[in-house]
């Protein structure tokens, strides 16, 4: 797994051992970047990247030239590999770790662009993540199918790569 593009491109990333996190294949995250790019939305923002795993939508966030991420992991192995890319690439002073569950922290989440949810196999918690989400104005959401706009969202696009639903949800201006 590497950085595909931007300050950091061609950079290896450390993936967690083990099959409890889903890492973002290559191919996927340069669709999802080449689609925000066209959008115009990364350079400059502060984003999230939820069930982050090793960061690697984050950190391609950043390269890309996204002010800040805040990352949020409470898996050890993929929190340890989290933080060595971080270390790695120099990106703490534009780095936020926590340690924690996500549905426990999104609620004190402030001021987010856009939010990266790539989370666990069968997750299905999708409509109460989103609810939760009051202060994001784009979600790049990740999962075994299309996620489906619960009310105060718009589903902008939604794209299958492989057995990967990649779907653009933007906050309902009403």
């Amino acid at each position: 797994m590497r950085v595909i593009a931007g300050e950091f491109g061609g950079r290896v990333l450390v993936a967690p051992e083990g099959l409890t996190t889903r890492p973002t294949t290559d191919k996927v995250r340069q669709a999802v970047f080449n689609s925000l790019h066209s959008m115009g939305v990364v350079e400059g923002a502060v984003v999230a990247d939820l069930f982050a795993g090793s960061g690697a939508l984050g950190i391609e966030a950043l390269s890309r030239g996204a002010e800040h991420c805040t990352f949020v992991e409470r898996d050890r192995s993929a929190l340890h590999a989290l933080r060595t890319n971080i270390d790695t690439l120099g990106l703490a002073p534009r780095s936020t770790v926590h340690a924690t569950d996500v549905m426990a922290w999104v609620p004190a989440m402030r001021n987010i662009d856009i939010a990266f949810i790539d989370p666990p196999y069968a997750f299905d918690g999708w409509a109460e993540l989103l609810g939760l989400l009051a202060d994001v104005g784009l979600v790049v959401a990740e999962a075994d199918d299309p996620v489906a706009a619960p009310p105060g969202w718009v589903q902008q696009r939604s794209r299958r790569y492989g057995r990967t639903w990649v779907t653009l949800l933007e906050r309902d201006g009403d």
